[in-house]
């Protein structure tokens, strides 16, 4: 298909896919002739995808780019797909995989959120910034006196785990789509799960008033 056919093809204006194109975003057509080239169904689903990560994943050029570089690597595992789809909600300085220290070395003991996880066995990275915002949300809980304490976290946590292990089962194989399901899954299904929580907390208090 011509690059107007694509346009059609993805409701994309052919000016915002040559822009991906000189970016790189967007691997070049089949050379027809000088000034045209041939696309096939991989250019539509690549457009669908970085149009899915920036406009509802919310990610910018910079790190849809480095997503996609990532999920281009031929030896790149789907630990490491599924890693590089969850940093990327995190900020461009993240995409890339943290390195550095442990966070807690130098004497300092660990973060309540970081020895619980270390309890609890969870294997995660230590510079994972969610973390922190895990902490900063314990911390806010505690101060509003809601008695959110390593036990009812420790319940709260089988709880997610669960929830998690759909989201996991439900990823495919193909790295472009589970960078997708992972980026798109988390913005929206988040949304899901917060209303859903509050029709579940009303079931249960009316079924158990009965």
């Amino acid at each position: 298909m011509k690059i107007s056919e694509l346009s059609a093809a993805t409701d994309v204006p052919v000016a915002t896919l040559k822009y991906y194109l000189r970016e790189g975003l967007l691997p070049p057509g089949e050379a027809l002739s000088r000034t045209s080239a041939a696309y096939g169904d991989a250019h539509v689903e690549r457009v669908r995808l970085i149009r899915a990560l920036t406009s509802v994943g919310g990610l910018s050029l910079a790190t849809t780019r480095q997503v996609l570089e990532v999920i281009g690597d031929p030896g790149t595992s789907r630990v490491d797909v599924l890693g590089a789809a969850q940093r990327a909600l995190l900020g461009e300085d993240f995409v890339a995989g943290p390195e550095g220290d442990d966070p807690d070395e130098g004497g300092n003991p660990p973060s309540r959120a970081r020895a619980w996880l270390t309890e609890a066995g969870w294997q995660v990275h230590p510079h994972d910034p969610v973390i922190d915002d895990l902490d900063t949300a314990w911390a806010a809980c505690d101060a509003a006196g809601l008695g959110l304490d390593e036990a009812r976290m420790t319940q709260y946590a089988d709880a997610v785990l669960r929830i998690a292990r759909v989201d996991v089962d439900s990823v495919p194989p193909d790295a472009a789509g589970a960078v997708r399901q992972v980026v798109l899954g988390t913005v929206l299904v988040d949304r899901v799960l917060a209303p859903l929580r509050r029709l579940a907390q009303q079931h249960i208090a009316v079924s158990e008033s009965d």
